[in-house]
Order: C-alpha cells, then sequence, then structure tokens
C-alpha cells in the first residue's frame, strides 16, 4: 500500500466555507474535476484527495470523479463471482479489469448471534452486474450496518442504467413459484435472510455457503433465532429432483433452483413431490426508472435533488464511503475517507451528505464504511490498482461488492 496522506492535501486550496453542522463548523471542498489538484487515472476519470475539517475532527478524502458521458468510461458492479464470497476491492479491480473503485455495500459480516450458523458474507441489498440480477434485498430488520434513515429500506439502490446514466431508485422482488397445485410468491433471491413465512430461490449466482442463515432472525429482529421449520427443495430443468427438512451447502448448478422454505413456506413446499413440474420466475422491479439497470448496488440514500434527507444521524462520526451523482446523471462521484489514525473520527452521515453536496452531487448515497472503506485506483502506465486510502483495519477487509470503474484505452 503507498502512502499518499499530505502529498495532495496541503496542494489543494480550501475554497468554500460550510454552514455549521452538527454542532461544528465545516469548511473544505474539492474543486470541479479538472481543475488543479485532480489527476488523470484514465481517460474520464479523475482522482483527489483532500482534508474536511469536521465537527470531530479533521477528516481525509479521497475521491474519484467519473465522466459518464465519456464513450471510454463505464462502471459495473465488483464482485467475486458468487453472492456469497468475498475478496478485496484491489483484487476485485484487478481481476475485472477496473481502472478505479470502491468498495460496495453492507454485508453479513458475523454470526455471533446464532452459534454455529455460518456467516455469508452476502450483501443487503440487490445487486446487479451487466445487467444479469445476481439477488434481491434481505428484510429491513436483518441488515447489517447503521440505522436507517426514514423514509429508506435495504431496496434502495445506486447504479447506471442501460443508457449510462447514474442514477438512484429501489428495486423490489417479482417472483412466483409456480406448482400443479398452485403460485406462491417468491419472498427471495440469493438471501442471507429470507422473510418469515416466505420461499426463497438460490441459483449459481449464491455459490456454496450455507443456506442456513436464511431461515434465522425474523423481519424485525436479526437476533432471533434461527427457525427450526424448514424444507428445502430442489428444482433442475422445471422439475423437482430432491428434497430435504434442512437447507443446505455446496455450489449450485446453472440449470437447477433449490427452494428454501420456513415457517409458511417450507409447510407449502412439502406438499411438492419428486417429479413434479414447478416454475420459478423472478426480476427486480424499479420504484421510478424506466430504465433498466445495467448495474446497480445497495446501500442507502442521503441526498436527494441536492437537498439532505430528513433524519440523518449528525451525531456518529465514523470511517465511510459514499457516491454522488451530478449533471443529471453524467457524472459520478466516488468517495472514502482515510481510516488513518489521525483521520479515524471520520464524518457523521449528516456531514457525508454536506460533502457530496459541497462535491456537486445532487444525489448521493451512503455506502459500507469502517474497515470496508477503501478506494484503488491505478497509477500511470500501471496495470493494477493501488490503494489510495488507509483501510481502518491497517490492511484491505474482503467485502462482497463495490463500484468498478472502467475505461477504454
Amino acid at each position: 500500500m503507498t502512502r499518499r496522506t499530505g502529498r495532495l492535501r496541503t496542494a489543494l486550496t480550501v475554497f468554500a466555507a460550510w454552514s455549521a453542522l452538527a454542532g461544528g463548523a465545516l469548511a473544505g471542498a474539492a474543486p470541479a474535476s479538472g481543475t488543479p489538484g485532480f489527476s488523470r487515472i484514465a481517460p474520464g476519470v479523475s482522482y483527489t484527495e483532500f482534508d474536511i475539517p469536521a465537527a470531530k475532527g479533521v477528516a481525509h478524502a479521497h475521491v474519484l470523479s467519473v465522466d459518464l458521458r465519456n464513450p471510454r468510461v463505464s462502471v459495473d458492479l465488483l464482485h467475486p463471482g458468487a453472492v456469497a464470497a468475498r475478496s478485496t476491492v484491489s483484487q476485485l479491480a484487478d481481476a475485472q479489469g477496473a481502472v478505479a473503485g470502491v468498495n460496495g455495500d453492507f454485508f453479513n459480516i458475523t454470526e455471533t448471534q446464532h452459534p454455529g450458523v455460518e456467516a455469508t458474507g452476502a450483501s443487503v441489498g440487490p445487486a446487479v452486474a451487466n445487467g444479469h440480477t445476481l439477488k434481491a434485498a434481505v428484510p429491513d430488520g436483518q441488515r447489517f450496518g447503521p440505522a436507517l434513515p426514514p423514509g429508506t429500506s435495504t431496496k434502495d439502490v445506486l447504479g447506471v442504467g442501460t443508457d449510462g446514466r447514474a442514477l438512484l431508485d429501489s428495486l423490489a422482488l417479482d417472483g412466483s413459484v409456480a406448482t400443479t397445485e398452485a403460485t406462491l410468491p417468491l419472498g427471495g433471491l440469493n438471501q442471507y435472510a429470507l422473510p418469515v413465512g416466505s420461499v426463497g430461490a438460490f441459483t449459481a449466482d449464491w455459490g456454496q455457503a450455507s443456506r442456513v442463515r436464511a431461515t434465522c432472525g425474523t423481519d424485525t429482529d436479526r437476533a432471533a433465532p434461527c427457525t427450526t421449520d424448514t424444507y428445502e427443495v430442489t428444482v433442475q430443468d422445471g422439475q423437482v429432483m430432491s428434497a430435504a427438512d434442512t437447507p443446505g451447502s455446496g455450489p449450485i448448478a446453472p440449470d437447477t433452483t433449490v427452494l428454501v422454505g420456513r415457517e409458511t413456506g417450507a409447510q407449502q413446499l412439502r406438499k411438492l413431490s419428486v417429479g413434479e413440474r414447478v416454475e420459478v420466475r423472478h426480476r427486480l422491479v424499479a420504484a421510478a426508472s424506466k430504465t433498466p439497470y445495467h448495474f446497480a448496488v445497495g446501500g442507502y440514500p442521503v441526498l436527494r435533488g441536492g437537498r439532505p434527507l430528513a433524519g440523518l444521524d449528525d451525531v456518529t462520526a465514523a470511517v465511510r464511503t459514499a457516491a454522488g451523482v451530478s449533471d443529471g446523471g453524467g457524472r459520478l462521484w466516488l468517495l472514502a475517507l482515510d481510516g488513518a489514525p489521525e483521520f479515524r473520527s471520520g464524518l457523521t452521515v449528516a456531514e457525508v451528505a454536506a460533502t457530496m453536496k459541497e462535491l456537486g452531487s445532487a444525489d448521493a448515497f451512503s455506502l459500507d464504511g469502517g474497515g470496508s472503506s477503501t478506494l484503488v485506483a491505478r497509477e500511470p502506465g500501471s496495470s493494477t490498482a493501488t490503494v489510495r486510502n488507509h483501510p481502518s483495519g491497517g490492511a484491505e477487509r474482503p467485502v462482497p461488492n463495490g463500484i468498478g470503474v472502467f475505461s477504454k484505452v
């Protein structure tokens, strides 16, 4: 990891004084992309770093400016090839050929509340990669991460549409399991937690991890015990091949869907017989956008239409990662705070919203923070990405996904 703290810190002039926030005055903002202080990573992609005097102490920001109107530039989901798997941001960027990127969604990082149950490493919200739906969102009460702002949910996403413009929206699962007797609603897709009483589908995108975690907790209490009323059915080429009383693990073949039911969902699956025909259908439906997503990642909004959301936390400061949208979706801003000891006090969520607005964002989105906060970018002439900030854990934390920036040279 190359230590860059301070190299641009003194070179970047503070241009704006911000209004008082959380009992302290913030000052400092990055200049617009293309002005002194930004360095070119690739065509349409530039990087800078700067100090933010915040209420709890000085934070240090690392920022990528991504011009989505440049035909050489694209953005997509960084992921390790399976929903229930993790890798570092630099490894993901190098494996997929990204010139830069940041970490993404919050994720199932621990299962101390359910002894003996494997933490899947799977992300909280919906995920779309290269136009392909990987997963849907877990119930709000099952998420990891700080409390959600009022009016937001685990279904919220930031992404880029097939028209190449960045936008915020929410993606809800629309799916069903059609049998010879009835059509059942589908409650989940490749999720580490299923709604109580539902049936969830797991495909090859899930990976090899155990599916037991999907039957633990409730819609309002992540720590609630795992249910014992479970049932699993394996469907291959539209036909029931096998069944089991408890969820299993291991890879799922491309032509196979594993249905996991809990409580009422388990009782419904027990009615199926080996050899019976079953049709599983699923898609993600956007609340507002009519344009399909090329890429989407979960988190939660902090800024809409240039205004911070009501009820943002203005007390708890931490190392954070965020993304912003400006120029009508034509520019994407990616920010990760530095986790070095001198900057570890970080920013509150309200201060993150103010920072993203100062960068020029009309809409902004909070991603996973703390030890996950990582920003990588290639050095000129290099074919590999360098970690530009200092992750607060002392080294990169493996994460389930991220936002990758790609550039055709």
